[in-house]
């Protein structure tokens, strides 16, 4: 990548600008700046100071962006740009539109009320050593009048240019027009009671304001033509650093939109497909752009002909997403939004209902892909049992937190193989594995295992204690299901319950709102007999519904904290191990609080709604 650094004279740049050689690249944001941002703009440049370095890119790269005229400029695309603008976009659209469109500026002010101004200069004002230069800008509605009493009061008048003149108003639309300059400083002579003070104090303010702006240089980055997506992409992150970070699917936009694809449309149209399954609406245009940069990369590896050393690699990482093709995304597009809706439906078997409950979204990308590549037998039983056994060692070995394009790759290429019964077992269940004393430190939603051990529990046949219904994603909803304290967080606190025990995910179970509430802060031997009173059911009923849960119903109605913390224990552990198809690891029967990392606390409801403190 090769890049040149001139500095460019601010009205050459605008000018530019105005005969579109200057364009922006269709990723470029909607320019949006408030009436006090330009106005301090253009008093720092009436004062010559920096304002920062301009950065372009030449025309003519592999790039191949689609391009747009910054705000305000009218030629609408008949001129083809010579340059596109990465950086400096705000600033140069608000000085653009302010100094050299001879149009208003559609600006706003701080309560986000819509404005539209003409920029002037007091030059009393900005004559005044004592004065703050930005009070000397003054932006003026399009009328050019200002009033108050809802319009019913002229307080200015700056319609004519006898009248700017008069007002000592000088309008920054006529900096870089000398015609109009002249013809403005020729009415200013009149307009004083004597043309030889007037030509002075016009010199002086000529001197010390105008010539700023007339002769200000803009230092600017051009980047050359060798310049790659992928390094636009780097670049434009690095320099926007005060802005949203331009992702890949802002650029494929634009390179897309050479060809006439509407991407972010057919984005938005997919989305709409999948917006009753709630599990999904976490799902972003990124994810969905690195499955089809997995599928369309595994289809040339597989189609490959040549020698085996230069056989391509799957991969989805930044460089590669930027590099696919129009067909590419519309060949793999529909089967891929097919498969994330069977993948919500493989979801909800796991019992997993909410984007919030989802341990990995990142973990989406390579079961959607894994989805298409099966096909219709993704829902032959053994098939999906590999592809659950898969899917559980992700998320309950913690696999899925990191980095994750080089496992995604190596998850796509092996899960398929050996959900149909081939012998290479995948690097993401050969490397899994769950610690017992993870258990301890399992204590809120930032966690997957947490989530995850929470879903196993429902989809293993719980029931709510209240409603005696196993937990589907319909009772789920209607019963504003969530995870809660078995031993109410109130009860441990007054009975001393280590802390760790107290918020570890072994203490807490899906629970119904109403049944939550039932249990309140008080002691199980308190709530369990109104709990058994109210659903009418016999006191063995009711133990196997307890059992449901992995709780022992004895140590539960005696208080026992400690014989209910250790069966409840083993009994996850078991759960645990069933999901992932291996042995959890058990190290200790003891376990040192040191040893311990901090989770935050999840925070719950006690009986009255009110939130507890952690």
């Amino acid at each position: 990548m090769s890049f040149q650094s001139p500095d460019y004279q601010l009205a050459d740049l605008l000018r530019m600008v105005d005969e579109g050689k200057i364009q922006l690249p269709d990723f470029q944001r909607e320019w949006k700046w408030d009436n006090d941002r330009i106005r301090g703009l253009l008093a720092s440049i009436s004062l010559g100071h920096p304002v920062g370095v301009v950065m372009l890119l030449d025309v003519g790269s592999e790039v191949g962006f689609a391009t747009q005229e910054l705000a305000g400029v009218l030629n609408r695309g008949v001129v083809k740009p010579e340059r596109l603008l990465l950086d400096g976009q705000q600033r140069l659209t608000s000085l653009y539109q302010a100094l050299m469109s001879n149009q208003p500026v559609t600006t706003e002010d701080t309560r986000k009320k819509r404005l539209s101004l003409h920029y002037y200069v007091n030059i009393a004002e900005a004559m005044n050593p004592d004065a703050n230069r930005e009070d000397a800008i003054i932006g003026v509605p399009a009328d050019k009048k200002i009033k108050v009493d809802f319009g019913r009061t002229i307080t200015a008048d700056y319609s004519t240019i006898a009248k700017e003149c008069e007002a000592g108003m000088f309008p920054l639309t006529g900096i870089f027009d000398s015609v109009k300059t002249n013809e403005w400083l020729v009415e200013y002579l009149d307009a004083g009671t004597d043309p030889r003070e007037q030509v002075d104090r016009f010199g002086i303010f000529q001197k010390e304001v105008l010539s700023n702006f007339t002769k200000y240089l803009v230092p600017t980055i051009v980047l050359g033509a060798d310049t790659s997506r992928d390094a636009v992409c780097t670049v434009f992150e690095k320099v926007n650093t005060g802005g949203v970070p331009l992702n890949v699917f802002e650029l494929l936009t634009a390179t897309f939109a050479m060809s006439g694809f509407k991407l972010k449309d057919d984005w938005d149209e997919r989305k709409k497909r999948w917006a009753d399954n709630k599990v999904l609406r976490s799902v972003d245009s990124v994810d969905f752009l690195q499955s089809i940069s997995l599928l369309a990369s595994l289809d040339r590896r597989v189609s490959w002909s040549g020698t085996a050393g230069d056989r391509p690699g799957v991969s989805c990482k930044k460089h590669d997403v930027l590099r696919l093709k129009l067909e590419d995304y519309q060949r793999f597009a529909e089967p891929l939004t097919l498969a994330l809706i069977e993948c919500a439906s493989f979801l909800a078997e796991e019992h997993i209902f909410l984007a919030r409950d989802l341990p990995y979204r990142t973990q989406l990308v390579p079961l959607s892909v894994i989805s298409v590549l099966l096909g219709t037998k993704f829902r032959d039983r053994i098939i999906n049992e590999r592809v659950r056994q898969w899917y559980w060692c992700g998320v309950l070995g913690e696999l899925y937190g990191g980095a994750n394009e080089t496992r995604f790759a190596r998850d796509v290429e092996q899960v398929p193989a050996w959900a149909e019964g081939g012998k290479e077992v995948p690097g993401t269940v050969e490397a899994a594995f769950f610690g017992d004393r993870r258990l301890l430190t399992l204590k809120s939603r930032n966690s997957a295992a947490y989530k995850g051990i929470y879903a196993l529990l429902m989809a293993n046949g719980c029931k709510d204690w209240l409603e005696n219904k196993e937990l589907s994603v319909s009772t789920f909803l209607d019963y504003k299901v969530d995870i809660h304290h078995i031993f109410p967080k109130k009860w441990c606190l007054k009975n001393d319950i280590d802390r760790h025990k107290r918020e570890s995910i072994v203490n807490k179970t899906a629970l119904s709102r109403r049944t939550n509430q039932k249990i309140g802060g008080n002691s199980p031997k308190q709530y369990l007999p109104k709990i058994l009173a109210e659903t009418s059911l016999a006191p063995e009923e009711f133990d196997a519904i307890l059992a449901g849960h992995y709780i022992d119903s004895l140590a539960l109605a005696s208080a026992d904290f400690s014989k209910f913390f250790d069966a409840r224990f083993v009994e996850l552990c078991n759960l645990v191990s069933k999901a992932m198809g291996k042995q959890v690891l058990k190290n200790a029967s003891e376990f040192d609080e040191s040893e311990f990392y901090e989770e935050e606390d999840e925070t719950e409801e006690d009986a009255d709604g009110q939130t507890l403190d952690a």
